[in-house]
Protein backbone atom coordinates (compact mmCIF):
# COMPACT_ATOMS: atom_id res chain seq x y z
CA UNK A 1 0.00 0.00 0.00
CA UNK A 2 2.91 2.42 0.60
CA UNK A 3 4.18 1.98 -2.72
CA UNK A 4 0.84 2.64 -4.35
CA UNK A 5 0.64 5.77 -2.62
CA UNK A 6 4.26 6.90 -3.13
CA UNK A 7 3.53 6.17 -7.26
CA UNK A 8 0.46 7.89 -7.07
CA UNK A 9 1.88 10.66 -5.52
CA UNK A 10 5.07 10.79 -7.70
CA UNK A 11 2.43 10.19 -10.56
CA UNK A 12 0.56 13.17 -9.45
CA UNK A 13 3.53 14.89 -9.04
CA UNK A 14 4.65 14.38 -12.38
CA UNK A 15 1.51 15.93 -14.03
CA UNK A 16 1.29 19.20 -12.02
CA UNK A 17 5.27 19.57 -13.08
CA UNK A 18 4.56 18.99 -16.77
CA UNK A 19 1.87 21.26 -16.71
CA UNK A 20 4.24 24.24 -15.50
CA UNK A 21 6.76 22.69 -18.18
CA UNK A 22 4.34 23.24 -20.75
CA UNK A 23 3.46 26.90 -20.31
CA UNK A 24 7.06 27.66 -19.62
CA UNK A 25 7.86 25.71 -23.19
CA UNK A 26 5.10 27.64 -24.67
CA UNK A 27 5.88 30.55 -23.40
CA UNK A 28 9.85 30.70 -24.74
CA UNK A 29 8.46 30.23 -28.43
CA UNK A 30 5.80 32.92 -27.34
CA UNK A 31 8.65 35.40 -26.36
CA UNK A 32 11.14 34.16 -28.61
CA UNK A 33 12.60 36.52 -31.40
CA UNK A 34 11.02 36.51 -35.19
CA UNK A 35 8.02 35.64 -36.78
CA UNK A 36 6.82 31.95 -38.14
CA UNK A 37 4.93 33.76 -40.31
CA UNK A 38 8.47 35.49 -41.76
CA UNK A 39 9.46 32.25 -42.29
CA UNK A 40 6.22 31.22 -44.20
CA UNK A 41 6.72 34.00 -46.72
CA UNK A 42 10.72 32.63 -47.48
CA UNK A 43 11.27 36.52 -47.04
CA UNK A 44 9.03 37.62 -49.86
CA UNK A 45 6.69 40.93 -49.20
CA UNK A 46 3.40 40.29 -48.46
CA UNK A 47 0.28 42.18 -48.48
CA UNK A 48 -1.50 42.94 -45.47
CA UNK A 49 -4.23 41.16 -46.78
CA UNK A 50 -2.04 37.83 -46.90
CA UNK A 51 -0.47 38.27 -43.96
CA UNK A 52 -3.89 38.44 -42.29
CA UNK A 53 -4.32 34.95 -43.48
CA UNK A 54 -1.20 33.33 -42.65
CA UNK A 55 -1.79 34.77 -38.73
CA UNK A 56 -5.19 33.67 -39.03
CA UNK A 57 -4.61 30.24 -40.19
CA UNK A 58 -2.06 29.66 -37.17
CA UNK A 59 -3.82 31.88 -34.66
CA UNK A 60 -0.87 34.16 -34.55
CA UNK A 61 -2.66 37.35 -33.67
CA UNK A 62 -4.62 35.51 -30.36
CA UNK A 63 -3.90 36.28 -27.03
CA UNK A 64 -0.99 34.53 -25.26
CA UNK A 65 -3.67 32.93 -23.19
CA UNK A 66 -6.02 31.52 -25.79
CA UNK A 67 -3.26 30.49 -27.77
CA UNK A 68 -1.85 28.32 -24.73
CA UNK A 69 -4.94 26.89 -23.36
CA UNK A 70 -6.04 26.26 -27.21
CA UNK A 71 -2.77 24.12 -27.84
CA UNK A 72 -2.35 22.30 -24.30
CA UNK A 73 -6.01 21.24 -24.91
CA UNK A 74 -4.83 19.73 -28.69
CA UNK A 75 -1.69 18.42 -27.02
CA UNK A 76 -3.89 16.33 -24.30
CA UNK A 77 -5.88 15.37 -27.40
CA UNK A 78 -2.12 13.95 -29.29
CA UNK A 79 -2.48 16.51 -30.96
CA UNK A 80 0.45 18.62 -31.07
CA UNK A 81 -0.59 20.84 -34.49
CA UNK A 82 0.71 21.44 -37.70
CA UNK A 83 4.77 21.83 -38.67
CA UNK A 84 5.28 25.05 -40.17
CA UNK A 85 8.02 23.89 -41.89
CA UNK A 86 7.23 20.73 -43.48
CA UNK A 87 3.17 21.48 -43.90
CA UNK A 88 2.01 18.50 -41.85
CA UNK A 89 0.89 17.21 -38.72
CA UNK A 90 4.02 17.59 -36.00
CA UNK A 91 2.41 14.05 -34.50
CA UNK A 92 3.19 12.35 -37.81
CA UNK A 93 6.75 13.79 -38.11
CA UNK A 94 7.59 12.75 -34.59
CA UNK A 95 5.98 8.96 -35.42
CA UNK A 96 8.47 9.13 -38.64
CA UNK A 97 11.41 9.87 -36.31
CA UNK A 98 11.22 8.85 -32.73
CA UNK A 99 11.85 5.50 -32.90
CA UNK A 100 15.39 6.16 -34.67
CA UNK A 101 16.19 8.40 -31.69
CA UNK A 102 14.60 6.20 -28.94
CA UNK A 103 16.78 3.25 -30.69
CA UNK A 104 19.79 5.30 -30.18
CA UNK A 105 19.14 6.40 -26.60
CA UNK A 106 18.50 2.94 -25.68
CA UNK A 107 22.00 1.52 -27.55
CA UNK A 108 24.39 4.23 -26.02
CA UNK A 109 22.34 3.75 -22.30
CA UNK A 110 23.24 0.14 -22.74
CA UNK A 111 26.45 0.88 -23.41
CA UNK A 112 27.00 3.49 -20.50
CA UNK A 113 25.44 0.78 -18.21
CA UNK A 114 27.64 -2.11 -18.88
CA UNK A 115 30.93 -0.80 -19.77
CA UNK A 116 30.82 2.53 -16.95
CA UNK A 117 29.52 0.01 -14.37
CA UNK A 118 32.51 -2.74 -15.73
CA UNK A 119 35.28 -0.03 -15.59
CA UNK A 120 34.27 0.74 -12.17
CA UNK A 121 34.06 -2.45 -10.73
CA UNK A 122 37.05 -3.41 -11.94
CA UNK A 123 39.20 -0.21 -11.18
CA UNK A 124 37.96 -0.80 -7.62
CA UNK A 125 38.85 -4.29 -6.76
CA UNK A 126 41.93 -4.80 -8.86
CA UNK A 127 43.76 -1.38 -8.12
CA UNK A 128 47.26 -1.00 -9.15
CA UNK A 129 47.64 -0.60 -13.03
CA UNK A 130 44.61 -1.91 -14.45
CA UNK A 131 42.85 1.01 -12.09
CA UNK A 132 45.78 3.76 -12.98
CA UNK A 133 44.48 2.63 -16.78
CA UNK A 134 40.99 2.93 -15.96
CA UNK A 135 41.13 6.31 -14.28
CA UNK A 136 43.11 7.78 -17.35
CA UNK A 137 41.34 6.21 -19.64
CA UNK A 138 37.37 8.00 -18.24
CA UNK A 139 39.22 10.41 -17.59
CA UNK A 140 39.66 11.06 -21.48
CA UNK A 141 36.12 9.70 -22.13
CA UNK A 142 34.63 12.91 -19.51
CA UNK A 143 36.88 15.60 -21.17
CA UNK A 144 35.55 14.63 -24.90
CA UNK A 145 32.50 16.22 -25.61
CA UNK A 146 29.88 14.24 -27.57
CA UNK A 147 30.17 16.43 -31.15
CA UNK A 148 33.82 15.90 -30.48
CA UNK A 149 33.84 12.48 -30.67
CA UNK A 150 31.54 12.66 -33.09
CA UNK A 151 33.34 14.04 -35.69
CA UNK A 152 36.35 11.63 -34.69
CA UNK A 153 34.40 8.05 -34.46
CA UNK A 154 33.23 9.33 -38.12
CA UNK A 155 36.41 10.25 -39.42
CA UNK A 156 38.12 7.39 -38.35
CA UNK A 157 35.95 4.78 -38.66
CA UNK A 158 33.67 5.80 -41.35
CA UNK A 159 35.99 7.58 -43.69
CA UNK A 160 39.22 6.49 -43.50
CA UNK A 161 38.72 2.66 -42.44
CA UNK A 162 35.30 2.18 -43.86
CA UNK A 163 34.02 -0.09 -40.93
CA UNK A 164 30.68 2.14 -40.44
CA UNK A 165 27.95 4.32 -42.44
CA UNK A 166 29.06 7.96 -42.84
CA UNK A 167 25.35 9.06 -42.00
CA UNK A 168 21.81 8.22 -42.01
CA UNK A 169 19.67 5.31 -40.39
CA UNK A 170 19.56 2.27 -43.05
CA UNK A 171 16.87 0.18 -43.16
CA UNK A 172 15.41 -2.94 -41.52
CA UNK A 173 16.48 -3.38 -37.64
CA UNK A 174 19.54 -4.77 -38.50
CA UNK A 175 21.03 -2.47 -40.58
CA UNK A 176 19.84 0.44 -38.43
CA UNK A 177 21.97 -0.97 -35.76
CA UNK A 178 24.76 -0.96 -37.77
CA UNK A 179 24.12 2.48 -38.53
CA UNK A 180 23.63 3.55 -35.29
CA UNK A 181 26.43 2.08 -33.72
CA UNK A 182 29.26 4.69 -34.20
CA UNK A 183 26.65 7.39 -33.24
CA UNK A 184 25.78 5.23 -30.02
CA UNK A 185 29.44 5.24 -29.30
CA UNK A 186 29.90 9.35 -29.33
CA UNK A 187 26.77 9.62 -27.41
CA UNK A 188 27.84 7.23 -24.38
CA UNK A 189 31.82 8.10 -23.84
CA UNK A 190 31.08 11.07 -22.17
CA UNK A 191 28.61 9.00 -19.60
CA UNK A 192 30.85 5.95 -19.95
CA UNK A 193 33.74 7.89 -18.16
CA UNK A 194 31.48 9.32 -15.68
CA UNK A 195 29.45 6.01 -14.66
CA UNK A 196 32.87 4.10 -13.96
CA UNK A 197 33.76 7.03 -11.77
CA UNK A 198 30.63 6.80 -9.91
CA UNK A 199 31.07 3.54 -9.80
CA UNK A 200 34.51 3.15 -8.80
CA UNK A 201 34.36 5.91 -6.21
CA UNK A 202 30.91 4.31 -4.48
CA UNK A 203 32.64 0.63 -3.55
CA UNK A 204 35.94 2.41 -2.87
CA UNK A 205 34.03 4.14 -0.32
CA UNK A 206 32.05 0.53 0.72
CA UNK A 207 34.57 -1.67 1.01
CA UNK A 208 36.12 0.61 3.84
CA UNK A 209 32.82 -0.07 5.52
CA UNK A 210 32.59 -2.49 8.65
CA UNK A 211 30.16 -5.09 7.39
CA UNK A 212 32.60 -5.65 4.54
CA UNK A 213 35.61 -6.89 7.27
CA UNK A 214 33.25 -8.92 8.90
CA UNK A 215 31.89 -10.48 6.08
CA UNK A 216 35.40 -11.43 5.38
CA UNK A 217 36.33 -12.61 8.88
CA UNK A 218 33.29 -14.73 8.44
CA UNK A 219 35.34 -16.57 5.63
CA UNK A 220 33.45 -15.46 2.35
CA UNK A 221 35.64 -15.45 -0.44
CA UNK A 222 36.54 -11.95 -1.78
CA UNK A 223 34.29 -12.60 -5.00
CA UNK A 224 30.84 -13.34 -2.62
CA UNK A 225 31.87 -10.37 -0.61
CA UNK A 226 32.31 -7.84 -4.08
CA UNK A 227 28.93 -9.30 -5.35
CA UNK A 228 26.78 -9.10 -2.19
CA UNK A 229 28.22 -6.41 0.08
CA UNK A 230 30.10 -3.92 -2.16
CA UNK A 231 28.43 -3.92 -5.93
CA UNK A 232 25.39 -4.31 -5.00
CA UNK A 233 25.28 -1.74 -1.83
CA UNK A 234 27.24 0.93 -4.77
CA UNK A 235 24.26 0.01 -6.61
CA UNK A 236 22.32 2.49 -5.02
CA UNK A 237 24.42 5.69 -5.13
CA UNK A 238 24.70 4.54 -9.08
CA UNK A 239 20.99 4.64 -9.52
CA UNK A 240 21.16 8.30 -8.09
CA UNK A 241 22.73 9.20 -11.74
CA UNK A 242 20.01 7.64 -13.38
CA UNK A 243 17.89 11.02 -14.42
CA UNK A 244 21.22 12.90 -15.52
CA UNK A 245 22.37 10.18 -17.42
CA UNK A 246 19.02 9.85 -19.79
CA UNK A 247 18.75 13.78 -19.54
CA UNK A 248 22.27 14.34 -20.44
CA UNK A 249 21.38 11.74 -23.04
CA UNK A 250 18.51 13.61 -25.07
CA UNK A 251 20.33 16.70 -24.86
CA UNK A 252 23.42 15.09 -26.68
CA UNK A 253 21.61 13.11 -29.65
CA UNK A 254 20.64 16.52 -30.42
CA UNK A 255 24.38 17.57 -31.69
CA UNK A 256 25.34 13.36 -32.71
CA UNK A 257 22.40 13.01 -34.99
CA UNK A 258 23.27 16.71 -36.77
CA UNK A 259 26.75 15.62 -36.94
CA UNK A 260 25.56 11.85 -38.57
CA UNK A 261 22.51 13.12 -40.15
CA UNK A 262 20.62 10.69 -38.36
CA UNK A 263 16.83 11.81 -38.59
CA UNK A 264 15.72 11.48 -35.38
CA UNK A 265 13.74 14.04 -32.98
CA UNK A 266 17.25 15.58 -32.09
CA UNK A 267 18.19 16.47 -35.70
CA UNK A 268 14.54 17.49 -36.47
CA UNK A 269 14.30 19.79 -33.20
CA UNK A 270 17.65 21.51 -34.28
CA UNK A 271 16.04 21.97 -37.72
CA UNK A 272 12.67 23.41 -36.34
CA UNK A 273 14.28 25.96 -33.88
CA UNK A 274 16.32 27.00 -36.92
CA UNK A 275 13.50 27.70 -38.86
CA UNK A 276 11.18 28.94 -36.27
CA UNK A 277 8.81 25.96 -36.54
CA UNK A 278 6.95 26.72 -33.06
CA UNK A 279 4.61 23.62 -33.02
CA UNK A 280 7.44 21.44 -33.60
CA UNK A 281 9.67 22.80 -31.36
CA UNK A 282 7.32 22.81 -28.37
CA UNK A 283 6.39 19.31 -28.90
CA UNK A 284 9.58 17.81 -29.09
CA UNK A 285 10.70 19.59 -25.80
CA UNK A 286 7.83 18.97 -23.96
CA UNK A 287 8.39 14.62 -24.66
CA UNK A 288 11.74 15.36 -23.56
CA UNK A 289 10.85 16.82 -20.18
CA UNK A 290 8.33 13.99 -20.07
CA UNK A 291 10.83 11.20 -20.77
CA UNK A 292 12.96 12.82 -18.39
CA UNK A 293 10.73 12.51 -15.53
CA UNK A 294 9.73 9.32 -16.58
CA UNK A 295 13.07 8.14 -15.78
CA UNK A 296 13.13 9.78 -12.67
CA UNK A 297 9.92 7.82 -11.54
CA UNK A 298 11.15 4.88 -12.70
CA UNK A 299 14.77 5.47 -10.63
CA UNK A 300 12.59 6.67 -7.58
CA UNK A 301 10.34 3.52 -7.24
CA UNK A 302 13.48 0.92 -7.96
CA UNK A 303 16.13 2.94 -5.64
CA UNK A 304 14.24 1.21 -2.41
CA UNK A 305 13.94 -2.43 -4.05
CA UNK A 306 17.94 -2.20 -5.47
CA UNK A 307 19.27 -0.66 -1.72
CA UNK A 308 16.71 -1.59 0.85
CA UNK A 309 18.34 0.89 3.63
CA UNK A 310 16.57 3.20 1.35
CA UNK A 311 12.70 4.00 2.06
CA UNK A 312 9.99 5.31 -0.22
CA UNK A 313 10.53 8.79 -0.78
CA UNK A 314 14.04 9.06 -0.09
CA UNK A 315 17.17 8.96 -1.46
CA UNK A 316 21.12 8.77 -0.79
CA UNK A 317 23.17 11.49 -1.94
CA UNK A 318 25.62 10.74 -4.64
CA UNK A 319 29.04 9.91 -4.40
Amino acid sequence: MNFLRFAARRLAEMAATLLGASFVIFGAMYLAPGNPASFLLSGRSASPDALKAINDQYHLDDPFAVQYLRWLGRVLQGDFGRSITYRTDVSRLLADRLPSTLLLVAMALVLVVVVGLLLGRLGAVRGGAADATILVTTTFAVGTPSFVAAVLLQGLFAVKLGWFPTSGTGDGLGDMLWHLTLPAVALALYLIGMLARVTRAAMLEILTQEHVTVARSRGMTERQVISRHVFRNALGTVLTTGGLIVSTLLICTVLVESAFSVGGIGQLLELSTTTKDFPTVQAISLIMVGLFMTVNLVVDLLHPLVDPRVTLGSRRSAV
